[in-house]
């Protein structure tokens, strides 16, 4: 089947065709630990991971390469070291703070049901490639030296006499244009308002490593570089997928490509890129000044994570996400439904449903998936005997390729912080021996097993039945 991708850069849909198809290797750029990912940045790492578990399925599980980084060197990282340890020296407190807040988002994406990535590499131990960027870069006429500084020219680049792509190419603008729009730096060593930092200077304190370039001072990198070093590392000088959300393409991809490609004279880092749209919540845009930021931690407190994950695929990956909480109500229900039919039933045999399978071969359509699986489901009705179980099964391998279905439906609603699992035969014994306990005039036993049952989640309702007697319903509590 023909898995067809929109590349970023060509601006079309167009057949996928990996460099190696015994070897797809894919970039996706990770979050920089300083704190709790918000719901904006758990939407690239489900739409990617969604993407990896398509091409495993298509070119075998052993022929892929997921590799996601983590940027653990950044001027928020140092800020907030600084405000949570200012009894430790700045690189200790660091190192809390990356190491704690890594654990973080990677406890939020394993609840949402993410694959972790076949390589996860931290900037921070990737210098020596970094460097070696940075030194071939100066060498070649398209960095230079200025100040402590190392600085890339992307007017180099496009003077250059080479088979190079046009800085602003990815992005679609001219350098006009992107210096009339960006908020660059100015400083009085930079030769051209475009030109972006490469290394620069480590303040006391920061952390910091031997300069390039023959710089005396010890230093660290700038952002991008850091991104164009480990995909080097660990997926070549040219590379099939990059991804990331849609924020990224200018400057931070662009930048890359730049790098990438003057310093390995390649007319590509990768052959396709890909970006998911942006994120609002309850129609307007996530921030915390409008009081509408919020957090994946915070969401899994009342959601399961398969609910999340399910609601943001119900929006294509390029098309902005309305984030609200009836569409999280609605996914739910839709999911709970679907968890009724397929049950605890862990024999996953056969293959996905061939409609399924064509929709996310289709640039990731998964609202379209999710109609086909809406219509699965309901083929059910009327079914009986193998036909039910076969329905059942295709139901559930088919929402594997979206992530979804990998627990049963215990364990689902047992990662609803909303449900409380209960045993129903000792829940109505319980009732039983109250009720024979208000019969005999015992309140006091009779409280004490209100007490019991309210600690176990279960709310009474006492009342008397069409004919009088006394009777007593229960329900989870909310």
């Amino acid at each position: 089947m023909d898995l067809r991708l929109y590349n970023t850069l060509t601006r079309d849909k167009q057949p996928f065709r990996p460099l190696d198809a015994s070897r797809v290797r894919m970039y996706v750029c990770g979050p920089t630990v300083y704190d709790f990912a918000h719901i904006g940045n758990a939407r690239p790492v489900i739409v990617f991971d969604v993407l990896y578990r398509l091409l495993r399925h298509v070119y075998g599980q052993g022929h892929v390469k997921y590799v996601r980084n983590i940027t653990d060197v950044d001027d928020k990282i140092n800020d907030r070291a600084a405000r949570d340890y200012p009894q430790l020296p700045l690189n200790e407190a660091i190192r809390k703070v990356t190491e704690q807040t890594e654990q973080q988002f990677h406890a939020d994406v394993d609840a949402l049901g993410c694959l972790r990535p076949d390589v996860e590499p931290r900037a921070t131990e990737h210098i020596a490639e970094m460097r070696a960027i940075i030194e071939r870069l100066v060498q070649g006429g398209f960095a230079y030296v200025a100040e402590d500084h190392v600085l890339f020219s992307p007017e180099a680049m496009n003077a250059a006499n080479e088979t190079l792509p046009r800085y602003g190419a990815l992005a679609n603008r001219s350098l006009d244009e992107m210096i009339a729009g960006a908020r660059v730096d100015v400083a009085p060593y930079k030769r051209g308002a475009t030109d972006f930092v490469l290394w620069k200077p480590s303040k006391p304190g920061e952390p910091s490593w031997p300069s390039p370039s023959g710089i005396a001072a010890p230093g660290r990198p700038g952002w991008h570089v850091e991104c164009s070093a480990m995909a080097w590392k660990h997926l070549g000088e040219t590379f099939d997928i990059h991804g990331g959300g849609i924020d990224l393409v200018f400057p931070h991809h662009e930048n890359e490509v730049a790098q990438s490609c003057c310093a390995f004279h390649t007319n590509r880092m990768a052959n396709v890129w890909m970006h998911n749209g942006f994120l609002q919540v309850e129609g307007a845009k996530m921030s915390k000044s409008e009081g509408n930021f919020v957090t994946i931690r915070e969401l899994l407190r009342d959601w399961p994570g398969e609910v999340l994950r399910f609601n943001m695929l119900k929006t294509h990956y390029r098309s902005p996400i309305d984030w609200t909480v009836a569409g999280l109500e609605e996914s739910k229900k839709v999911l709970g439904s679907w968890y009724d039919i397929v049950g605890d039933d862990t024999q996953v045999v056969g293959s996905p449903d061939d409609g399924v399978n064509a929709l996310l071969c289709d640039d990731l359509n998964t609202p379209a998936v999710i109609a086909r699986l809406h219509a699965i489901a309901a083929s059910r009705a009327g079914t009986s005997g193998q036909a039910q179980i076969d329905i059942k099964r295709r139901l559930k391998v088919s929402g594997m390729l979206l992530g979804l279905f990998e627990q049963t439906k215990r364990e689902y609603l047992a990662s609803d912080p909303k449900v409380v699992l209960v045993d129903r035969a000792a829940v109505d014994a319980l009732i039983a021996d109250r009720k024979a306990a208000r019969a005999r005039k015992d309140f006091k036993e009779s409280d004490r097993i209100r007490d019991e049952l309210a600690a176990m989640g279960v709310v009474l309702k006492d009342g008397k039945d069409a004919d009088g007697n006394p009777i007593t319903t229960w329900e989870i509590a909310r």
